[in-house]
């Protein structure tokens, strides 16, 4: 929705693209974030109405953002404060640096800077490896979040305390967290790493809120590796060589508590159960060799819809986005108990695995809070228009499919 001309300042290689991307609480505004260095709010409204609006055209360039910052680093992480909705906080994977900024502000500068103190590993680690790959905020308190670092560890800031951080959430110093979630107990923190395992602390670390206070260790509660999990599941491992491989993302269902979504580098998505520690769900697309394509090279990052268990997530083989059946029950097409005989009446029904074909590598997705639309950011960014599509989905009923094209856009209506 923009002009290349716009990104100028921080354009760098065609292979660049939407990074990652949130709505805020009442989906107004999406801030999106590009492995370029550019942070972007983009009003919602805006971007809907030029899809679906009488006239159907695109805005000029000004009136489609509320915010846009150039940055000399890459940005691998957004998200808006749940307690406060004017600010939003960044990461990079090539700083230890948290950069926090007001929309209310028009300045390219950060309003708020949070770093990593001196930590356990402290010296043991290259530079390459002292970024934050993820951030997450507590949502019953807008002063307190976290981050994930390459280093082996995950980072807590307490901003009423000081600008470096207070808490470490520690695990082996081989271990780079690749992403970070808090349960909806707000006191679990779970997190990914790059050689398949999640971690999992709690964060009064059996002291109460005194683990807050000042510079504190904690260990893990318990560590699980997805490939062993895999493992167990007899049906797979009779037509799998199950090998231990990145988590990209991880991410809680909404309409779930206890079912904790993640998406591998191998293109596999499933779902942790929370309780049993047990993979309850797992789709297995087919590999980018079979289809006889690049597999993507960037991080992939998927999106729950938020007000039904269907998981989002972009082709690591084709350009679309698969949208996963990931309902609790054993009637979902994902379960690993999945069983035809639970079928019932076709109105009762989730929805099944789709495939939904775009004209670009989807690098992230983002859903709106309040209905099924789904934004994609992709992985070429040429011009904006190419780097970010909309998805209208209403599951159980036929829905539409728009993609911002070059120079137009299309619509295509699919069954």
């Amino acid at each position: 929705m923009i002009n290349a001309s716009t990104f100028a300042g921080c354009y760098h290689s065609a292979r660049e693209g939407v990074s990652a991307m949130e709505f805020d609480k009442k989906g107004i505004y999406l801030a999106s974030v590009t492995n370029s260095g550019c942070l972007t709010v983009h009003d919602f409204e805006t971007l809907y109405c030029s899809l679906y609006g009488p006239s159907c055209s695109l805005p000029d360039d000004s009136s489609n953002y509320v915010l846009h910052i150039s940055n000399s680093m890459p940005l691998c992480a957004v998200r808006w404060n749940p307690g406060n909705q004017d600010e939003i906080v960044c990461s990079s994977s090539q700083t230890d640096k948290v950069l926090l900024f007001d929309i209310g502000y028009i300045s390219s500068a950060p309003t708020e800077v949070l770093q990593k103190g001196k930590t356990k590993f402290h010296g043991l680690c290259s530079e390459s490896r002292k970024g934050l790959t993820d951030v997450a905020f507590t949502p019953d308190d807008k002063s307190r979040l976290f981050a994930s670092g390459l280093d082996g560890a995950v980072y807590m800031w307490d901003r009423r305390l000081s600008k470096t951080h207070c808490v470490e959430l520690t695990a082996l110093p081989e271990s780079q967290f690749t992403s970070v979630k808090l349960n909806m107990d707000n006191r679990t923190v779970f997190g990914a790493t790059r050689n398949g395992t999640i971690h999992v602390w709690d964060t009064r670390g059996g002291r109460a809120s005194a683990a807050f206070q000042s510079h504190n260790e904690v260990q893990p509660l318990s560590s699980v590796k997805i490939s062993r999990l895999l493992g167990k599941i007899a049906s797979l491992k009779e037509q799998s060589n199950i090998v231990s491989g990145e988590i990209l993302s991880i991410d809680f269902n909404p309409s779930c508590s206890y079912q904790l979504a993640f998406h591998l580098d191998d293109g596999w998505s499933g779902v942790l159960n929370v309780n049993t520690f047990s993979v309850s769900h797992l789709h297995c697309p087919p590999p980018a060799w079979l289809e006889g394509v690049d597999s993507v090279l960037h991080k992939r990052k998927a999106t729950w819809l938020s007000t039904s268990s269907i998981y989002a997530v972009g082709s690591s083989s084709n350009n679309g986005i698969y949208a996963l059946d990931f309902h609790p029950d054993t009637s979902s097409a994902c379960h690993v108990d999945y069983n035809e005989e639970t079928k019932g009446s076709e109105e009762n029904q989730p929805a099944e695995n789709k495939f939904i074909p775009l004209s670009e590598r989807v690098l992230s997705c983002a859903a709106h809070p309040l209905s099924h639309d789904i934004i994609c950011g992709t992985e070429v960014l040429e011009q904006l228009q190419n780097g970010l599509g909309a998805l209208q989905m209403p599951f159980r009923h036929p829905f539409y499919l728009i993609v911002f094209g070059q120079s137009e856009i299309f619509y295509h209506p699919l069954a």
